[in-house]
């Protein structure tokens, strides 16, 4: 029996910190809206374009608001209280939201180059939100910092199973419009925090230097350890390739014909799968070779997405996209504790935030190759190509960043209690 309760996260963080425990619960409640919007947004698209090609380039236009957050927010949140930026971000989220929701209950079918635009805006916030979460974990949590890291994961994938599958049950009760009311309520408790915990300032030496100038030690900082910089590549590879999160409503309309339902729970099964791998995760906090474990997910990954295209049935491509969700969970916790462990405090604004860029990237990016591809041959051979090309570029990335495999987080320090 004590082997099992190994496995489990441990939840110390949850008791020793407030401002950890309040920022959870908005980070849960946040993450519930946020992926019912994952549905929300492509349903709305294909129903007024019926095209794969702008359901995947819904993933352009959210990449470059993305990006220049990642690169110049993270900056910021290095310099400055961490709360009034993750206040910024819930509010823009909010107004981001409830435009949405009126130009979608009073004109029916909003035009899509505005639906792209508020995509674009909630992009931006959602990143300016989550990177200044993720730079305070560390400081919040000290000592328990692997420990929240596998609880943030549990938070996430868990939020990523119910979010999808309400927002499919809302698009066929309720419609479209009801989804983004309820993404924009979801981030009060996030706001109420931000109001209420103390004020996070980085700790060290302040940062002086110009915001651009910052911006590049902070990519100077990332691309000088090979390890990190190797678990940001595989990473990138893995979404680029391996992510067709856009043609699951393609999927489940065209392929496996079983509607909006049909999409979200596709949504639903990766993030089911992720959730189980990390709720058995607490082995990841005593863990030695990160990196090897990263390879070796990435590439269990890559082989289930391939082999998911090669189905026609919605209950079998289900459990495949449910182990690749389990796969990635684990190599999500595994990057994020290499960064982390790696990254000083005056730092880890800037890691968290490239870190973010990467993961969200990647995926948007997926969305573009996805779609593409989807448009000039078919869904299911897209999602085919991606997961081979996803298993291929790991031989790459080991051979380019052999300190990856190398990574040892036993000749780490442990971070002080906070």
């Amino acid at each position: 029996m004590a082997w099992l309760l190994g496995l489990v996260p441990d939840t110390t963080p949850l008791r020793r910190s407030r401002d950890y425990r309040v920022l959870a619960l908005g980070a849960t409640l946040s993450g519930l809206g946020s992926n019912a919007v994952l549905v929300a947004l492509p349903f709305q698209v294909f129903v007024v374009t019926h095209s794969a090609a702008l359901v995947g380039l819904i993933g352009a236009a959210e990449l470059l608001p993305a990006a220049l957050v990642g690169l110049f927010g993270g900056a910021v949140a290095d310099r400055v209280d961490r709360r009034r930026l993750l206040l910024v971000g819930a509010l823009g989220l909010l107004l981001s939201d409830g435009a949405l929701a009126i130009l979608t209950f009073t004109t029916g079918h909003p035009p899509v180059w505005l639906i792209f635009a508020l995509a674009a805006s909630l992009a931006a916030w959602g990143a300016l939100e989550q990177l200044s979460f993720g730079s305070m974990v560390a400081s919040l949590t000290g000592e328990w910092l692997r420990s929240a890291l596998s609880l943030n994961a549990a938070i996430g994938q868990g939020t990523a199973i119910v979010g999808p599958g309400l927002g499919g049950l809302m698009i066929g009760t309720t419609g479209v419009g009801s989804v983004y009311v309820v993404d924009g309520l979801t981030v009060v408790v996030t706001i109420f925090a931000a109001l209420t915990m103390e004020a996070h300032r980085p700790r060290g030496d302040k940062v002086d230097e110009p915001i651009l100038a910052s911006v590049v030690a902070g990519l100077r900082f990332v691309r000088s350890d090979n390890a990190m910089l190797g678990s940001f590549v595989i990473d990138l590879f893995a979404m680029t390739f391996g992510m067709p999160r856009a043609l699951f409503v393609v999927l489940s309309l065209r392929v496996f014909h079983s509607g909006a339902a049909g999409a979200g729970l596709l949504y639903a099964c990766v993030a089911a799968g992720a959730t189980l791998a990390t709720l058995t995760t607490g082995w990841v906090a005593g863990a030695r070779w990160l990196g090897r474990i990263t390879i070796a997910m990435v590439i269990v990954w890559g082989t289930a997405i391939a082999a998911a295209g090669f189905l026609s049935s919605l209950a079998a491509a289900s459990v495949l996209f449910a182990i690749a969700g389990a796969a990635d969970s684990v190599s999500a916790i595994c990057r994020i504790t290499i960064a982390q462990l790696l990254a000083p405090d005056t730092m880890r604004g800037r890691v968290t935030a490239l870190h973010g860029l990467i993961v969200t990237g990647g995926v948007r990016l997926g969305d573009i190759e996805s779609g593409l591809v989807a448009s000039l041959t078919s869904a299911s051979f897209s999602v085919v190509s991606g997961g081979a090309a996803c298993v291929a570029s790991v031989g790459v990335v080991v051979l380019a960043f052999p300190k990856l495999a190398a990574f040892d987080a036993q000749e780490l320090p442990v971070a002080a209690a906070p």
